[in-house]
This record gives structure tokens, sequence and C-alpha cells, in this order.
């Protein structure tokens, strides 16, 4: 039986409506599996919280980051909120341990469970602004997410590698790069692309994924590495 007591003596948020903070953490998958149990899952929820968390992190941004344009604190903020940090954090807070899910989902620890656990997160925001005020759920966020801003900034993580990769062939090898597909396999439902980043004829570096932008993102940091061009 999950005591969600425990969570709440970890995060110092104790809730006034107990029910609020069980929804937050119930995936629509358990609903399905348990459709006499009366409870809600936490698509509503995580809704909210995404908005509030995107609120919180834009005006932490806007603030700290007074040079910056438009342009970059939306980068900087995308890569801050994005699936995989945000369920890192998850994690890192416990959440995985206090997650409703079908037995089904309940088996599946990889990437299906990063974008559960980061919508969980999303949700349990949503949960502490409706519970708590945004006050709480400004201070959660500033404890739990917000210190992974230094490392993106200070690593540029911000920067999409692409963009970066065609940026520095300009300039120290006077060539726009472009991608080639080199190899592609599996069925239509769980495709592989192997693709090459060229600099006009020379193979620079390959990048795998399950898609071609995601095999071309990994050949463009693969490029940015061979090349030291990471700044």
């Amino acid at each position: 039986m999950i005591q969600f007591s425990d969570f709440e003596k970890s995060t110092k948020i104790v809730f006034k409506d107990k029910n609020l903070l069980k929804q937050a953490f119930i995936h629509r998958s358990y609903i399905n599996e348990n459709p006499g149990s009366n409870l809600s899952h936490n698509e509503r929820l995580e809704f909210l919280g995404d908005a509030v968390l995107e609120l919180i992190v834009t005006d932490f941004l806007y603030k700290k980051y007074t040079n910056y344009t438009e342009g970059e604190l939306t980068a900087v903020r995308s890569a801050l909120v994005n699936a995989i940090i945000i369920s890192e954090v998850a994690q890192k807070v416990g959440m995985n341990d206090y997650l409703l899910l079908s037995k089904g989902e309940a088996k599946d620890n990889g990437k299906a469970r990063q974008y559960i656990l980061a919508n969980t997160y999303e949700a349990y925001v949503g949960a502490v602004y409706l519970d708590q005020g945004y006050d709480v759920a400004k201070k959660f966020i500033t404890v739990s997410l917000l210190p992974h801003t230094e490392e993106i900034v200070s690593k540029k993580l911000w920067r999409d590698a692409k963009s970066l990769v065609q940026e520095k062939a300009q300039e120290f090898v006077g060539v726009t790069p472009f991608y080639k597909v080199l190899h592609e396999s599996g069925p239509d439902h769980d495709k592989h692309f192997t693709v090459g980043i060229l600099f006009g004829t020379d193979l620079i570096a390959e990048g795998r994924g399950k898609s071609k932008q995601e095999a071309e993102q990994k050949a463009a940091e693969a490029a940015l590495k061979i090349r030291d061009w990471m700044e």
C-alpha cells in the first residue's frame, strides 16, 4: 500500500486535500485497469501544472539572465523543462515510488516511464498550486528543478546541435553541412536510422535514432565533439 504521507514528509509539503495529492500520481492506465475505483487520472492536473511550471521558470530566467534575447531565453527554458531533465528531477525527489500504474506500465522502465515521470512532476506542481498556492509551488520548483539551470547555461546545452554545427562549419570550414541517411532498418512502427553529417564530400560523423531528426541531432552532436566545437 502506497503511503503518500511519506512523500509529504520528504517534500515538507503537507496537503489539505489528500485526494488531490493521490490524483497527481494516477496514470490513465491505472484507471483503465481499476474502473470501479472512483479515482481520476492526473492529466488535468498535468495541464495546469505545465502552465504553472512555465510561468515560474520564465519569471526566473527573465530576472536572472537580463542580457539574453527572447530566443535565447526560450531555448534555455525548453532545455530546462524537457522531459529528460524533469523525469530525472521527479526520480530524484522519489516520485517513481508513488506512481499508480497498470501492471503493464509498471513493468516498463524505459522511455515510457521517463515521460510518465515528467508528466507526474507537472501534475504534482498543479496539485501543489491548487492545494497550497503559487508561492509553495514556486518554492518546490526552485528547490527541485531550477538548480539545473547553471549547468545548462554554463555548458550551453540549450544550443541546438544542428544550428551550432552549421554556424561553426560556416565559420571555420566555409561550408554548410548536410545530412544523408546511411542506413535504415526495422518495421514501420520501429524504424532505426543511421544518418551521416557531411562537410562537402567528407563524412564527419554518424548518429543513430528512431527518427531521421533524432539521428541528425546525434550526428551533429558527434561532429561538434570531433571538431572540438562544443564551446
